[in-house]
């Protein structure tokens, strides 16, 4: 280009196209889409093709072959792609690459062998108007419907989406979709029977319910694929009406137009076992069929890969007991469930997902999962007429601990009693107010605020519901904190669009983990990433509990997360398990899963325990209020007198630690520093001068 500067006016024309596939870094048109270019895009496309004519064209001894075009967003780069029989072939191989550099006027080729990059969904890269637009679009409508296109990850070149067919049992012929028919020799038994496992507690999907307090009194229970019928029997013994079906243990009464439907119905690691792919849907399908209020699904998701006795067939694997497994990743199964029921299932931990009926109620479960929690404010002051009536009182203060704001008529059960003491709820709460400090209840206010647009910022991401689709409850809500609803709704997109300004967030991240803070610090954060542990979630900025939430609402959270980790330059979040945390003084990371929130790909790690990250400074994890935070600061403040933190870099590994531990002659013993027997007597007497001089600073600053 004649002029670099030009390229910064240019990326923000491409980022406003409205037309083509967009990825993170790059846009794709097809080639017959050029003329919809606004005209300074068209000037710098032909840019890059006057260089390939000029200092190429009779090099390569050939004309420039593309089908689609590459624009790249970061750099003024423009690549040409050749995919020939674009029209023809349902998913067309990249035949060849040209890259132009406009800033350096160079051109790079790359010619693409057996097993080339393969395309997808074709209508996004065309215009509405293309005649096969309508051909493009039915097909990949059908592949999403059967699952194909559930992993992008797994299916983006020729040999692994052939591989996918055949698991599949499909093939394409003139953008259909065709089943290949098989004969009953050439299909393995399986014994699915034996994926049964017999339970000594409720299952994880089960007890999910019970921990969202989803089953009341009165509701009744089916449990589709009910194995040895442990739930069945864990759920009857709180009080409720069961029943169940499984094609093995409990054949009588199969799923048909004539089973009875339930209130809640769980589908629990049932699809995962079910080879045939049309049947694993049927079930689902069945299973959903049943459901009243809520549908539990549940998959094995596939964390580590085993492989250990599996051979592989269809789109799983066949176990060395002869059971099928399929191993869903946990984006991949969302994917699956909301394609085949056409809902938005909502993920409430690895490999579990609720299905709502009422779009009212799914809306209340979602607002519930973003309400922080609160402590009712502390008695201050010693009024009388507070102290006279400080039982009475009690089911107010709640109620404004819960929700922020005073109930309405009608919303609290001693409401009756309190008027008729107090006349009506606003006088009680004025004594409320003389008791304890009126700036904790603004705080609480502030804090439902902003649980509530956090919860509809992220109902940006699907469909937003109406107003009347709320619940009554969380209606009033958003009147007496909001006004109204267009107004809370406005604040929350504005909160959204915040999320995009990276800097802003790695500065607020910054300041929590200052020990500057306004408040209590919260948080370690490094150059990179801000680590928290998830007890402190609800303390962070508003901001911050957002971005979180962006992981957290589409794909869940790693079960038994220990910490969060926000990267601060690129959006992504990090759950992080430590199985040891409140006993050992330095746990290390077992395992974390990362999410990205661009494109919401899911990348799990197991750490080895001899190289695994070590975590430091417990107390700066957590809040003042954790159970255990004296003993964690205490043994802080030990490591920092002692010397043990001043090589951060050093420390952070398992290997530098123990490294760190023995130089120094220490260990541990509990939450508490003492020296080892073997420990150098100059190196003590160093550690000792130091730590006198470090308590002395202390006292003179106190």
């Amino acid at each position: 280009m004649t002029n670099i500067n030009e390229f910064v006016n240019i990326k923000i024309e491409l980022r406003d196209l409205n037309i083509g596939k967009r990825l993170p870094n790059d846009i794709y048109i097809h080639h017959s889409t050029i003329l919809h270019l606004p005209s300074t895009i068209q000037q710098y496309e032909s840019l890059a093709r006057q260089i390939f004519d000029e200092n190429y064209q009779s090099k390569l001894n050939q004309n420039l072959q593309f089908t689609l075009i590459k624009f790249n967003l970061n750099e003024p780069k423009i690549s040409y792609l050749d995919y020939p029989n674009f029209d023809l072939d349902a998913h067309p191989a990249l035949q060849q690459s040209t890259q132009i550099n406009l800033e350096l006027n160079n051109c790079q080729v790359r010619h693409y062998g057996e097993n080339p990059p393969i395309l997808h969904r074709k209508e996004t890269f065309v215009c509405a108007d293309y005649p096969l637009y309508e051909t493009f679009v039915a097909l990949t409508q059908a592949e999403e419907k059967l699952g194909l296109l559930a992993n992008s990850r797994q299916i983006g070149h020729r040999q692994q989406w052939e591989k996918r067919l055949q698991q599949f049992r499909v093939r394409i012929e003139d953008h259909n979709l065709i089943e290949i028919k098989e004969s009953a020799h050439q299909s393995p038994k399986i014994d699915r029977h034996k994926a049964a496992i017999v339970r000594r507690q409720m299952s994880r999907p089960v007890r999910s319910l019970f921990d969202a307090d989803l089953l009341s009194q009165g509701m009744t229970f089916f449990d589709y694929g009910c194995g040895h019928g442990e739930d069945l029997k864990f759920v009857a013994q709180r009080g409720f009406q069961v029943d169940g079906w499984d094609p093995f243990y409990k054949p009588d009464g199969r799923p048909s137009g004539d089973c009875k439907l339930a209130d809640v119905v769980n589908l629990g690691y049932v699809i995962n076992v079910i080879e045939n792919p049309a049947e694993r849907r049927e079930a689902l399908v069945q299973a959903w069929e049943l459901a009243q209020k809520i549908l539990v699904v549940s998959a094995q998701v596939l964390i580590a890969d085993g492989g250990n006795g599996h051979i592989a067939y269809g789109d799983g694997v066949i176990t060395s007991r002869n059971t099928f497994q399929k191993y869903y990743d946990q984006e991949e199964l969302k994917l699956y469930i909301d394609h085949v029921l056409g809902v938005d299932a909502i993920p409430v931990a690895l490999g579990i997902y609720f299905v709502f009926r009422d779009e009212s109620q799914a809306e209340t479960f979602r607002a519930s999962r973003f309400r922080s929690r609160a402590t009712t404010p502390r008695i201050r002051l010693s009024v009388k007429r507070f102290e006279d009536y400080q039982e009475l009182l009690q089911p107010l203060m709640a109620f404004l601990t819960e929700r922020g704001r005073l109930p309405k008529k009608g919303e609290l059960a001693a409401e009756a009693e309190i008027c008729a003491e107090f006349k009506t709820l606003t006088r009680a709460f004025k004594v409320i107010e003389q008791a304890t400090d009126t700036e904790d209840w603004q705080r609480i206010t502030e804090q439902r605020q902003q649980d509530i647009q956090i919860y509809l910022a992220l109902s940006h991401f699907a469909k937003r519901p109406r107003f009347s689709q709320l619940d009554e409850t969380l209606q009033t809500d958003i009147k007496v904190l909001f006004g109204t609803y267009k107004e809370a709704c406005l604040l929350s997109d504005r909160m959204l669009f915040s999320l995009g300004d990276m800097e802003n967030l790695a500065a607020i991240s910054q300041r929590s983990a200052s020990r500057c803070a306004e408040k209590s610090p919260i948080g370690i954060c490094s150059k990179k990433a801000l680590v928290v542990h998830i007890s402190a979630l609800d303390a962070l900025d508003p901001l911050l509990r957002l971005y979180e939430g962006c992981a957290s609402r589409t794909v869940g959270r790693l079960e038994n997360v220990t910490l969060v980790r926000f990267y601060l330059h690129e959006p992504k979040i990090a759950y992080i398990f430590c199985p040891d945390f409140d006993t050992n003084p330095h746990p290390r990371w077992q395992m974390m899963m990362q999410i990205g929130l661009q494109d919401l790909q899911v990348r799990y790690k197991e750490y080895d325990p001899d190289y695994a990250p070590v975590v430091h400074c417990k107390d700066r994890l957590v809040g003042k209020e954790y159970p255990l935070f004296d003993k964690f600061a205490k043994l802080s403040q030990q490591e920092e007198d002692w010397g043990l933190l001043d090589n951060w870099s050093e420390i952070q590994l398992w290997p530098g630690w123990q490294r760190t531990l023995r130089e120094m002659g220490v260990e541990f013993k509990g939450h508490r520093l003492v020296w080892r027997s073997d420990a150098d007597p100059y190196t003590q007497k160093i550690i000792k001068a130091r730590i006198r001089n470090q308590q002395r600073q202390r006292q003179n600053l106190s």
